[in-house]
């Protein structure tokens, strides 16, 4: 089983290229499932429910969410209605959505599992007891985990934490993929950091203007507007699972750019 992971599809740019280009993407890769990142896919970040209609619609089987879960308008909706759409397990358990997904895909199950991360976020649960208490609930082939956190060691401290009971581990939220793709010594399939899905010219999905007057000015509140003109470059990651054994055997970055 060929798995690719999406890291953070953001504004309108990126997810009307994974629109376009998804199936595509799909067939010359051979990929047999796709899970991405959506929390900034609509423009005043988040989701709503057309966007993750289509982005289902047009190849991709689980979305996972972040800490701007509830960002747009309808985002509750979405998470609501869309049952392939995941918002963070440690959020509040009276928050709309669910935490995981399981998926049968006829030869296995695939579960799919969203966390966000304390350090330097918003308030949340522990990511850690909310994943060990949901693995006891889970019974499926596959699990998947995206760790929506700031720090790269809180995204680390995930993946050997969950060595060996889940086959997949990836990072998502900072848009800037890593170089750390590796297979841990359990045998999860891990990265830092998938990166993002948007404009290659610019400053993590943003207009780079608005981001260097942000900086120079010394934080100065300003409404941070995302890049709509350029390249789309979508970044992740590919992971390849044993069917007979369901273990993850190579780990593969993935940057794709231009029309497939």
């Amino acid at each position: 089983m060929r798995i690719l992971a999406i890291g953070d599809i953001v504004g309108r740019s990126g997810r009307e290229y994974v629109e376009r280009n998804l199936n595509k993407i799909r067939r010359r890769f051979s990929i047999d499932f796709v899970v991405a990142n959506a929390e900034n896919a609509a423009e005043t970040n988040g989701i709503n429910p057309e966007i993750a209609g289509r982005l289902i619609d047009r190849g991709v089987d689980v979305i996972t969410m972040g800490n701007h879960t509830f960002s747009c308008k309808n985002g509750e909706i979405a998470v609501e209605e869309n049952k392939r759409l995941v918002r963070p397990l440690n959020f509040p358990p009276e928050m709309e959505g669910r935490g995981y997904v399981e998926i049968d895909v006829g030869y296995a199950t695939v579960a799919v599992i969203n966390l966000v991360g304390r350090v330097n976020m918003a308030p949340a649960d522990c990511p850690f007891h909310a994943v060990n208490a949901a693995l006891k609930k889970i019974d499926s082939d596959i699990i998947i985990v995206d760790m929506h956190a700031e720090a790269t060691s809180e995204r680390l401290a995930m993946g050997h934490f969950l060595d060996g009971r889940a086959q997949i581990v990836f990072g998502t939220h900072t848009h800037v993929q890593t170089a750390d793709e590796q297979i841990l010594p359990k045998g999860t399939g891990f990265i830092s950091d998938l990166g993002m899905t948007g404009i290659k010219n610019s400053i993590i999905g943003t207009k780079i203007d608005i981001v260097l007057d942000y900086f120079m000015k010394s934080g100065k509140r300003v409404k941070f507007m995302k890049e709509t003109e350029g390249e789309v470059r979508l970044s992740g990651c590919v992971f390849d699972i044993d069917n007979r054994t369901k273990k993850v055997t190579a780990v593969h970055r993935v940057n794709i750019e231009g029309e497939q």
